[in-house]
């Protein structure tokens, strides 16, 4: 359950960080598009729930 809400809250908190921070460029990795925000924030969540 730990996981699932990680993988959850890693994807709400990606698409914020595309939303609020993004990139003005369109060159960056992460936040230039929400899609690969949101999985790398997923990925992190993953990463943090399977810690805890």
């Amino acid at each position: 359950m730990k996981v699932f809400i990680g993988v959850i809250v890693g994807g709400m908190a990606g698409y914020l960080l595309y939303r609020f921070v993004g990139c003005k460029t369109g060159i960056c990795i992460i936040t230039s598009k929400p899609w690969s925000s949101i999985l790398y924030g997923m990925l992190l969540g993953l990463l943090i729930g399977l810690k805890w």
